[in-house]
């Protein structure tokens, strides 16, 4: 019975990196020597805030900026009930992770979805390689990952970057495309350039679709996160990452409890920006 010849990927990515990896690594790893300065400067900061005032800046904050009374007290109390939980500094080590892989993704991200919403030619380039990203599985991320930085939290930030940008592409490029024409035609009429156009037009009417965008991004963001913990990312993952080595039971719901009240922290947060923007439509 004749078989079907086998294509050897593996063997041929891992001659490749063989012959390479040695030239990318010292480079790879120099970056990560100041990214960890970086993050571990930025988490130790954020622990060294009072919780409880910190707690209180949060609520005052969305209280205010927000205009939600009820929404700043729920929250206030979830954060609360992470603290009596004793998780308060690994959900600051996780939120550290997110806030600057976040931040990163949607610098990087955004203009990407402006260009292929911008240039059709780049939508049909980048839309397989966001299937392939988002389709990718999750744990697949953090073997190039560690490879080229190494155990610890800047692996951790690069897997966060590659696995939640896809959503703020998806979503800018969308909501950009999603602006009514007579709108981006009246404002020719006028004699606007492409850059008014851009920035006074369609980006204020696509802001609440890049806002969901923003949103998906920082969830996609917390759970790699989470994930990233098996490479030493820490934070609330290596909660529940314990509890499964041990099998801990309560450890395990304690930590994942800590997660989902993050989560629901974060995704309130930016549900009501994105909401307070409809109205620009």
């Amino acid at each position: 019975m004749n078989k079907l010849p086998i294509i050897p990927l593996a063997d041929i990515i891992n001659t490749f990196l063989d012959k390479n990896i040695e030239k990318i690594t010292p480079i790879t790893r120099a970056i990560s020597k100041r990214l960890e300065w970086f993050i571990k400067g930025f988490e130790k900061n954020l622990i060294a805030i009072n919780p409880i005032v910190l707690i209180l800046i949060i609520g005052i904050l969305i209280w205010f900026l927000l205009k939600d009374k009820k929404l700043s007290v729920i929250l206030m109390i979830l954060l609360s009930v992470i603290l009596g939980l004793g998780l308060w500094k690994d959900a600051m080590g996780t939120l550290s992770l997110v806030m600057i892989g976040t931040v990163i993704s949607l610098l990087m991200g955004i203009p990407i979805g402006i260009a292929a919403a911008l240039d059709n030619t780049i939508e049909k380039i980048i839309r397989p390689i966001l299937d392939f990203m988002q389709t990718l599985p999750s744990f697949v991320y953090l073997i190039p990952a560690v490879m080229f930085f190494s155990l610890g939290k800047v692996s951790a930030l690069v897997a966060i970057l590659i696995f939640s940008m896809p959503p703020a592409i998806r979503l800018t490029n969308l909501g950009i495309r999603e602006v009514p024409e007579d709108k981006i035609e009246a404002s020719k009429a006028f004699g606007a350039t492409k850059f008014q156009i851009l920035f006074g037009i369609q980006l204020p009417l696509a802001l609440k679709t890049i806002m969901t965008g923003i949103n998906q991004c920082i969830m996609m963001a917390l759970s790699m996160s989470v994930i990233a913990a098996m490479i030493g990312a820490g934070g609330l993952g290596r909660s529940v990452l314990t509890a499964m080595q041990t099998v801990d039971i309560g450890m395990g719901i304690e930590g994942g409890l800590g997660i989902v009240l993050l989560a629901i922290v974060l995704d309130r947060a930016t549900e009501k920006i994105a909401q307070n923007n409809q109205g620009i439509r």
